[in-house]
């Protein structure tokens, strides 16, 4: 069985800041084909669907679809602040490679 993917104290802090529960609003993370690399991730504030894993801390939701979540097995959604700016990452063990972006992927 596929481990769930985790997400951090740090990106759930970050989806409280933003008040993303209470405009009736979660955090989609989704994999789509595309991206330099292959496979790239969609970030976005979303609501939930019928069948998307729900995690869940204070309030606050991330949501995976089912088409998504076997590429996010035993991922770890995280919020960075770096010089270049803060963002939401994912550090996924499933992805061989990756870009300089961040945000395109291969398997």
């Amino acid at each position: 069985m596929n481990l769930p993917p985790k997400v951090t104290d740090r990106a759930f802090a970050r989806l409280s800041e933003i008040n993303a529960a209470a405009q009736g609003q979660a955090l989609r993370v989704a994999v789509e084909g595309g991206g330099c690399s292959g496979f790239q991730y969609e970030i976005k504030l979303d609501a939930p669907e019928e069948d998307d894993l729900i995690l869940e801390k204070d309030g606050e939701r991330v949501l995976v679809d089912q088409i998504s979540l076997p590429f996010l097995a035993g991922a770890v959604i995280d919020f960075t602040e770096e010089l270049i700016g803060a963002r939401f990452t994912i550090d996924n063990p499933n992805a061989t490679s990756s870009c300089g972006c961040g945000t395109s992927f291969a398997m």
